[in-house]
């Protein structure tokens, strides 16, 4: 599998998703099984640049390549600006963002929003893809099927994308006007990878090994993206990876390698966002990590009063040292296909 001239080590993809994909949880996508992992989306506006949210998305210290920043806007001028921006800053893919459904984006005109309005569309790809061709950095594009039902229009994207120079496309099998309710449909997907010659990635609802094998099987699609089945659970790209090349379903993790890699994760988490915003952001990917598991939900309301990094490391140790003395392996309810409750972004 290739993105242009960059070749990615699977067709397992951890999708952008505000909030999440940090420099950490991409990190610990990667070590798990992801192939490739894009950023959360770093906005085009320049006097944001220097703020601590886009200088913490926009730090990839430590991060194996490649690495792909995810970049949102509605001016072209200021999207080959923030191309250039974060090229410089290490990115090695530029990712423009045409499917973020979120009001707080499509009011501005961004994000799916601008699926609304091809022409505008079109010159933003072509004007991120002159920035960064120079600097050999290939662009890929994700969106949804269409803004709404009546206009589904992710194949013209698609083709105006390839024209441009686009390298590769993800298609998110809902519209806009979806948002992430519903059940995806995956034969817009297959439209897009019959009618263009570079590489498709199918996204939306692929939560467990035989969903990721029926949806390529459906769309011929190259790879495959999984936005909310990772949260708490980033170990899905390997037990897909398994499921694709033997056919059979690998064992749950063994409930202290879990623990392990939580453990993990929290260290660099706390380590990019430091003592109180590291210990109060790191409560959802905790929540996540035990919904569904015994003692899960008291323990989450006991772990959302803890604000000190230390006390949460204990708490998360002994959860887990607790549950392992009874379920050596994670139970099955914790594999379970993620609900309305997960943050929502794919």
């Amino acid at each position: 599998m290739r993105i242009g001239h960059i070749t990615l080590a699977n067709r397992l993809f951890a999708a952008p998703m505000a909030g999440v994909t940090d420099r950490p949880f991409r990190m610990l996508c990667k070590r798990l099984g992801a192939g490739y992992a894009v950023s959360e989306m770093v906005t085009s506006r320049k006097e944001l640049w220097n703020s601590l949210k886009t200088s913490r998305r926009a730090d990839h210290t430590g991060e194996s390549d490649p690495i792909s920043v995810q970049i949102a806007g509605t001016d072209a001028a200021m999207m080959a600006e923030a191309a250039a921006y974060n090229i410089d800053r290490g990115a090695q893919i530029i990712d423009i963002n045409m499917g973020c459904p979120a009001k707080k984006v499509c009011t501005k005109w961004a994000g799916s929003a601008l699926m609304q309005d091809e022409p505008l569309a079109a010159a933003i790809i072509e004007a991120v893809v002159a920035a960064a061709a120079p600097r050999k950095v290939p662009v890929t594009l994700k969106m949804r099927t269409g803004w709404c039902q009546a206009e589904r229009n992710a194949v013209r994207l698609a083709r105006i994308a390839e024209a441009a120079g686009v390298a590769m496309v993800t298609v998110h099998g809902r519209t806009r006007e979806q948002g992430y309710g519903g059940r995806a449909e995956y034969d817009t997907i297959a439209a897009v990878k019959a009618a263009v010659a570079i590489p498709v990635v199918a996204n939306g609802d692929i939560d467990s090994p035989q969903k990721a094998r029926a949806v390529l099987e459906a769309t011929k699609a190259d790879a495959i993206m999984i936005g909310r089945a990772a949260q708490g659970r980033p170990w899905i790209f390997r037990e897909i990876a398994h499921y694709l090349a033997t056919g059979e379903e690998l064992e749950a993790p063994a409930t202290l390698q879990a623990k392990a890699w939580l453990v993990e994760h929290l260290h660099d988490h706390y380590g990019l966002y430091g003592e109180l915003a590291g210990t109060r952001s790191a409560r959802k990917h905790i929540g996540w990590a035990v919904r569904g598991l015994p003692g899960g939900q008291a323990f989450r309301a006991e772990m959302n009063r803890i604000d000190d990094c230390a006390a949460q490391l204990r708490a998360v140790e002994a959860f887990f040292d607790c549950l392992a003395d009874t379920h050596p392996r994670l139970p099955a309810t914790n594999r379970a296909a993620n609900d309305d409750s997960l943050a929502q972004q794919a």
